[in-house]
């Protein structure tokens, strides 16, 4: 029947496959790693490359107090309280040793300095140099490689296969697949002498799926993924009986640009110059309508109700004081430049005296180191939005992260509709539901796609071969 066989079979190639084959080397395990498409990586690779953790030296160093129970309080807090609670504990209790591990292990570099994000209460966000996850997906790939393991391209998860007593006894495939064709190269079966992994990221693009969970996710709402993201091993997953946790949750990017397809280059300008240090307003009003750090969901939910694109505007201080260029947005034209707001506001429609009246009062709040409007928190860098150029762009909310997906427990075992783990079956990253709850805090995915995919490598390895 087999037509090759490994101790255990990883599907998913991004941050948590990777990790999870890794650790499963290191424990002494073989492992055959599965990618559907014909390049690597998937989500992982257009990530940002920003990272929570807390606790580190560089917060240290950077006067920033902070812990794993103050960002386990954050996550709750976004979450709305339905994160499963020793998930999230997991992923904060190890989010100071994962993100040590990217630098020491993997070499990864980082920008000289810490963000702070939407949601969070104290800066714990880490940029990589290149501003994208590229820069830990290509040292996780050198690591793999070093350990002497590959990653198989073009092949499909069509089944997960289980014995007569019900254990995972390895996968079928299809070998060649060519998206999307998915009748396209052939069946071939590999055995799972211990586990098989799942790491196969969200559903995103699967509209069918994610609007039968959340009606409002018509065809008409845009992605910031690639778009194969298409559940396929979720779906195999829950047909065999895995505990679907959260579906219905299905995060948007409130900083995305409504004049570019998919992620696009507008959030490098919205994420961290417009929301931290400028306004967003209403088209209509040209007023503040909301929390520019609130959480993703409270933002992408506030755009939605206002209906149409809402507009974000900063000004020369800001881009300045944010460290971050934005001529790459400029050049592709979402980002645009004005001598004055009445050139933003004739541009986008606004009406001036409002706009103004609503930058007078922001500056204030600035001034006054308090936003008494909306709670927004003002950076200790902070400067009133007064120096021209002014810089807009117009947001729209796309879908982004799938908080939903199968149940796992902290061992990343696969958890069936009575709460018990399926036997030799384990997940870890997007696929997976409960981290994050109602809305996951940005930042903390690739944070927790390496804490579980490790976790999922060492436990694979250590698992009871099937007699």
């Amino acid at each position: 029947m087999w037509n090759e066989s490994t101790d255990v079979v990883i599907v998913g190639s991004g941050f948590a496959g990777l990790s999870a084959a890794i650790e499963a080397n290191k424990a002494g395990a073989s492992a055959i790693i599965l990618e559907k498409m014909k390049g690597y990586g998937g989500n992982s690779v257009i990530s940002d490359g920003v990272m929570a953790a807390a606790g580190t030296e560089m917060q240290k160093r950077a006067g920033i107090s902070d812990s794993p129970d103050l960002m386990f309080e954050d996550m709750i807090k976004a979450g709305l309280g339905l994160n499963h609670p020793e998930l999230v504990r997991t992923v904060t209790e190890n989010s100071k040793e994962i993100f040590e591990w990217t630098v020491d292990y993997l070499g990864v570099q980082y920008m000289d300095r810490v963000d702070q994000f939407g949601g969070h209460s104290v800066p714990r966000c880490y940029t990589t140099h290149s501003r994208s996850g590229s820069a830990i997906m290509k040292r996780l790939l050198a690591k793999v490689r070093e350990l002497g393991m590959g990653v198989r391209t073009q092949m499909l998860l069509k089944n997960i296969l289980i014995d007569d007593t019900g254990k995972i006894t390895g996968v079928r495939v299809r070998d060649g697949f060519c998206y999307p064709d998915r009748e396209s190269g052939r069946d071939i079966h590999i055995q799972a002498k211990k586990t098989v992994v799942l790491a196969t990221g969200g559903f995103a693009a699967d509209i069918p799926f994610r609007s039968a969970q959340d009606p409002r996710l018509t065809e008409n709402i845009g992605i910031t993924t690639k778009p194969y993201s298409t559940g396929e091993a979720l779906k195999e997953a829950l047909r065999i009986g895995a505990a679907p946790v959260h579906l219905s949750c299905i995060q948007l990017g409130p900083w995305a640009c409504a004049d570019e397809k998919t992620y696009g280059v507008g959030p490098d300008f919205s994420s961290y110059v417009a929301f931290p240090y400028g306004i967003m307003v209403h088209p209509d009003t040209g007023k503040r309508f909301i929390n520019e750090l609130a959480d993703r969901k409270i933002r992408a939910d506030a755009i939605l109700n206002v209906g149409k694109p809402c507009i974000a505007i900063a000004d020369e201080t800001g881009v300045r004081v944010s460290g971050h260029r934005i001529d790459h947005c400029l050049e592709k034209g979402v980002v645009k430049k004005f001598n004055t707001l009445k050139d933003v506001a004739d541009c986008y429609l606004l009406p001036l005296a409002p706009l103004e009246k609503t930058i007078e009062n922001y500056n204030r709040s600035v001034e006054n180191g308090k936003d008494e409007a909306f709670g927004k928190p003002v950076l200790k860098d902070a400067k009133p939005l007064a120096q021209p150029p002014y810089f807009g762009i117009r947001l729209w909310p796309k879908v982004h992260y799938t908080m939903g997906g199968v149940g796992i427990n902290k061992n990343a075992q696969v958890l069936d509709l009575d709460n018990r783990p399926i036997e030799g079956l384990l997940a870890a990253g997007e696929v997976t539901g409960g981290v994050h709850g109602a809305c996951r805090l940005g930042s903390c995915a690739i944070t927790e796609c390496l804490v579980f995919g490790r976790i999922a490598g060492r436990n694979a390895a250590l698992s009871e071969k099937k007699g």
